[in-house]
């Protein structure tokens, strides 16, 4: 069950950065390595959350071992911010396209 957790991530990361480097070809001054320039930003915003999700709980005072005795062989809160970080860039998709009809 883990690994098709694992490989679903890996799909969803690929087709994120697909998008990524999509969204890339539009700008004035496009980066010479689309991909990579993708890759980073993928890793990046993910990491971004991931910082974000750790002091939000430091600041609640959660415990940070609840998920101690979880099943899982990585951290909830990173697959969660990876998750976040892969779904971003269809949620700018649709924003845009609901802003655009809008005017």
């Amino acid at each position: 069950m883990q690994a098709l957790g694992v490989v679903l991530l890996v799909i969803g990361a690929a087709i994120s950065v697909r998008e990524r480097k999509f969204m890339l070809m539009w700008r004035s001054h496009p980066p010479s390595n689309q991909l990579a320039t993708a890759l980073s930003q993928l890793v990046g915003t993910a990491g971004g959350i991931y910082l974000s999700l750790e002091l939000l709980f430091s600041f609640l005072k959660i415990p940070e071992n609840w998920w101690t005795d979880s099943v899982f062989f990585v951290e909830p809160l990173a697959v969660l911010s990876l998750l976040l970080a892969i779904l971003q860039p269809f949620a700018l998709k649709v924003w845009f396209k609901l802003r655009k009809s809008g005017r």
